[in-house]
């Protein structure tokens, strides 16, 4: 396995890994009908909007793109980011994978110059993203009104901003 950054040419396997993902993964944890309408926007040319504001990294097995990940400024803040789009294929997870994404996205430039690190983490990822030492956002042990966690991570070493 490898990680580097994502290239254009890859953003329809990347649509895929997160399509294939959230049919196999997390469906167990929303309504059908919720998770076809994020199906349906999980476009390469989504991956590729968020691929222009982000910093994309893909994990291939060989050639095979089997896991993603993006970090990015939260809300234009150099001293905030925010990671998105982290999605690993149900047959490679639970192999280290996910904590070789979220580890790169960390040590990634964006990562680096945060002092917090924001989530929007599902249901299915909670637990992940707990063990990777993310807690709750304002002490908020709930989904909002995207059904999502709102997760974060202070980072103490973080430069001064």
């Amino acid at each position: 396995m490898e990680i580097r950054r994502f290239e254009e040419k890859d953003a329809g396997a990347v649509s895929e890994v997160i399509r294939t993902t959230i049919r196999i993964s997390n469906t167990k944890d929303y309504p059908p009908e919720l998770m076809d309408e994020l199906i349906k926007t999980e476009t390469a040319e989504h991956v590729l909007g968020r691929a222009s504001w982000t910093h994309m990294y893909v994990v291939t097995d060989e050639d095979r793109i089997i896991g993603c990940g993006a970090i990015g400024p939260y809300w234009d803040k150099k001293e905030e980011s925010s990671l998105f789009t982290i999605f690993v294929l149900p047959e490679y997870q639970g192999k280290g994978v996910g904590r070789l994404i979220v580890e790169t996205l960390e040590n990634d430039e964006f990562g680096r110059r945060a002092r917090r690190i924001e989530i929007p983490a599902s249901i299915t990822g909670l637990p992940f993203y707990r063990k990777m030492g993310y807690d709750f956002k304002n002490g908020i042990d709930r989904i909002d009104e995207e059904h999502l966690y709102r997760l974060e991570k202070h980072k103490k070493d973080a430069p001064a901003g």
